[in-house]
């Protein structure tokens, strides 16, 4: 391998380490592989451009280039063409919105982030950018050692954004990839200083011993760097603080909120479902085993997803402000205590919806979106171990009150009704149609209700498409093939066509039963649900995900008397009967297996997907195919350099003696010439093979009227030919390289801009591989051909001298007769 191939490999190793310090940003490491794709891609584009005669600034613009097409196939596919595989103007325009989400995502997310195809986007295209400036400074332009400022840059970022979540293994895989780097550069320096020469037994002298102190001045170095800290004492002054209530980062600061888009975290805990403990609850009202926990509501749809408008935090107090549209003040209240886990560190404050009033340990922790009830923290990690209190409104409107709501103000209305542009056609029609005779807006809604938990849908985690936009909302409705998710956001973007205020709450399901009268919440229990607005009762929750979940009371078809002593729950099916306790025999949820939702366990384990690490076939046929392409393209002009290094390359015999000029063998001088006619071609003047090669080089010199120096040179090399062809013995001169290339810096000089171009981008002399390959091609079938004779010839010659020899047998059979 040559210094330039393992400088190529080391620099895109050195980046693939420092890019593991990345890795704990995201919830998920399956996008890691999806860098690495990238990194190899502008690996190997970068290795092929350096074999073309190309300016060397024009390797990095290129790289950028196979850099921009990976991300659009990875990232635009669904706007492109052929499958996702030719990217085109609508690829562009999806890659800038999958970007500014990121940007989004960014400020709104606390890490670790989910994996959002924004947040993906944007590290792996950082990962990129990196790799171009590391292969560019170490390889391009052999300064391996410049190359440690964009890795440092790429490890301190990534490291610092992570946290306590760091380690310190990240820096050493880092610094060994660097060094790896600079040991094969140092070694290629100290080896161009000559020979190595060997002293006395004590020592040696040269290039290796120089090379081998270099390699253990580095270990020495890294192996200090990572055992040496934890002995230095620790402060934590500095120009950075770090920690305290306040502090700056994602996630923190006044009014701060973890995350302002919690579908795209929820869809990634559904689809990698976990039992682990979350917290639990108690709860002093009857129904605390169907009392669902919100974290939140989103109530802003902009056609790409479901999110949180700017909200308008405030000090969390004792008391909440006035639910949005309640206008019962003395309805009953439950309080709950909750306790929250290790596992749930980031997030909303889980309580039931509306509350009232909240009781932290560190109010100031806290804030408080009156508005929407959401309680945000304001530092990382607010939640883990958390304890507090929950005093709620038990609102209990029946179905006949909700029906006789009357219509919301118009502020409301202007604010939940309102669909984007791109919102599909289809949706507002098919709701028209499940609600045509439907009268009021709660018996439109008990209607969206009702047919999304009927028998055309299907409750699935194994779906491509975990969005909420436009785009998600059409292919559920037509594949009716989803989770909570889609059903929530697809019912309160119906309700809004059909002018019904609505947005979408998260949150988590029931608890399960535990002893002592307390309920546990496991990572199988996040939730989404819609929450449509009735005047005088505020926000309703309903219940369309089919199969999980509790219905409201006030959805059932039968009505429950509002003269009753004790109120009871009327539920649906799925919520009657007994709480089951935990069972240590299963793994399956006792909620979920209440609702009749366990089915088969292996099952069930079977068909919660994990994330691949694997990329997706559009992306590995788009990689494979672009390379394709690049290669064919490319493979002309590589040809034609590596055809003119090997024929100018080579040097001479040296002389018995050793001093003196090298000897020149007959087939270099030939060479040399055939190259003196390949370049005249490729600047526009066809070979001629009927001319003699000094008429060859005197109408070549006339053509492209070279100057004198340029036709001198092609004047030499063309007797240096003749006497190779025709003398007995020829005397040649050791120029005959220089001639060449003087000759075509003359040819050059005299051709137009576009001639010279494709020269070198597409050289007319390249037509020689075409040829030599149908030669080669039709070789081997001549050759197979051949074979195929004998081996028949083999099988049919006894058959034929059999029958032969029967033949004379028969005539001589006649003649006696």
């Amino acid at each position: 391998m040559t210094t330039r191939a393992k400088l190529t490999v080391y620099s895109a190793l050195a980046t693939a380490l420092a890019a593991l310090c990345l890795t704990p940003l995201l919830t998920t490491k399956g996008w890691i592989t999806h860098a690495y794709l990238v990194i190899a891609v502008v690996a190997a584009a970068g290795a092929g451009l350096r074999r073309t005669p190309l300016y060397r600034w024009t390797v990095p613009l290129g790289q950028l280039v196979a850099l921009f097409l990976m991300l659009l196939i990875g990232f635009a596919g669904s706007a492109a063409k052929w499958g996702g595989l030719v990217p085109g103007p609508d690829s562009v325009s999806a890659l800038g919105r999958v970007f500014s989400h990121g940007l989004d995502d960014i400020q709104q997310y606390a890490i670790p982030a989910p994996p959002s195809a924004g947040l993906r986007l944007i590290l792996v295209a950082s990962i990129g950018l990196i790799a171009v400036l590391v292969d560019t400074v170490a390889v391009t332009y052999r300064r391996s050692a410049l190359a440690g400022l964009p890795l440092l840059a790429l490890y301190s970022v990534g490291n610092g954004l992570a946290g306590d979540r760091g380690s310190w293994v990240w820096f050493g895989l880092a610094a060994a990839g660097y060094l790896v780097l600079l040991f094969a550069e140092g070694q290629d320096r100290v080896s161009r200083w000559g020979r190595v020469f060997r002293g006395t037994p004590r020592g040696t002298e040269g290039s290796g011993s120089l090379s081998l102190s270099g390699q253990r001045v580095g270990v020495l170095a890294l192996a200090l760097a990572l055992l040496v800290p934890p002995f230095l004492p620790h402060w934590d002054g500095g120009l950075i603080h770090a920690g305290g209530s306040g502090g700056s980062g994602p996630g923190t600061g006044s009014g701060g909120v973890s995350s302002l888009d919690p579908l795209v975290s929820m869809a990634s805990h559904l689809t990698n479902p976990s039992n682990e403990e979350l917290f639990t609850y108690a709860m002093d009202s009857v129904f605390a085993d169907t009392a669902y926990l919100r974290t939140g509501s989103l109530d802003k749809f902009d056609g790409t997803a479901w999110t949180l408008s700017k909200p308008a935090v405030s000090e969390l107090r004792d008391t909440f402000p006035q639910p949005e549209g309640l206008r019962d003040r003395k309805a009953p209240t439950v309080t709950g205590e909750f306790r929250i886990s290790d596992r749930l560190e980031e997030g909303w404050l889980p309580m039931p919806y509306p509350a009232a009033s909240v009781s932290v340990p560190n109010r100031s922790d806290w804030r408080v979106d009156g508005l929407t009830g959401t309680v945000v923290p304001n530092r990382d990690k607010a939640l883990k171990g958390l304890r507090y209190k929950v005093t709620a409104l038990d609102v209990k409107p029946t179905a006949d009150e909700l029906r006789a709501a009357v219509a919301p103000p118009p502020a409301i209305m202007d604010q939940y009704t309102s669909v984007p542009a791109n919102l599909p056609t289809s949706v507002k029609l098919q709701a028209l149609a499940l609600t045509k005779n439907a009268k009021t807006p709660y018996d439109k809604a008990v209607a969206l209700q009702n047919w999304f938990t009927g028998p055309d849908f299907e409750y699935t985690t194994a779906i491509k498409d975990s969005g909420t936009g436009s785009t998600a909302i059409e292919a559920f409705l037509r594949d009716k093939r989803g989770f909570c998710v889609h059903f929530a956001s697809s019912m309160a973007a119906m309700a809004r066509t059909l002018q019904i205020p609505a947005r979408v709450a998260v949150g988590f399901m029931p608890g399960n039963s535990k002893p002592g009268n307390s309920y546990s919440v496991t990572g199988r229990m996040y939730h989404a649900w819609p929450e449509l607005y009735f005047e005088g009762y505020g926000w309703m929750r309903f219940e369309p995900t089919k199969g999980l979940g509790v219905q409201p009371r006030y959805t059932s078809p039968v009505v429950e008397p509002t003269t009753a002593p004790a109120p009871q729950p009327t539920l649906t099916a799925q919520a009657t009967g007994p709480v089951t306790l935990p069972s240590t025999s299963s793994s399956c949820d006792p909620k979920l297996r209440r609702m009749g939702e366990c089915g088969d366990e292996q099952k069930t384990a079977g068909s919660a997907r994990q994330e691949s690490w694997v990329p997706s076939w559009q992306v590995l046929v788009g990689v494979a195919v672009a390379l394709l392409v690049v290669a064919l393209l490319l493979t002309p002009m590589i040809w034609r350099t590596q055809l003119r290094r090997r024929r100018l390359g080579a040097g001479g015999r040296r002389r018995p003696g050793g001093d003196g000029p090298a000897e020149l063998t007959d087939a270099q001088v030939l060479a040399a010439w055939d190259e003196l006619i390949d370049s005249a071609w490729d600047a526009g003047i066809p070979p001629d093979e009927s001319r003699t090669p000094r008429a060859a080089a005197r109408r070549i010199s006339e053509t492209a009227e070279l100057g004198t120096e340029a036709a001198a040179a092609a004047g030499r090399l063309a007797l240096a030919t003749e006497r190779v062809l025709y003398a007995r013995s020829a005397q040649l001169s050791d120029q005959v390289a220089a001639d060449v290339r003087t000759a075509r810096e003359g040819l050059k000089a005299g051709a137009g801009r576009a001639v010279r171009t494709r020269a070198v981008l597409l050289p007319p002399s390249s037509a020689q591989l075409w040829w030599r390959i149908s030669d080669a091609v039709l070789g081997a079938r001549l050759a197979v051909r051949r074979r195929v004779a004998r081996a028949t010839g083999a099988v049919t010659g006894p058959v034929r001298r059999a029958l032969g020899r029967l033949r004379r047998r028969g005539g001589e059979d006649d003649g006696r007769s």
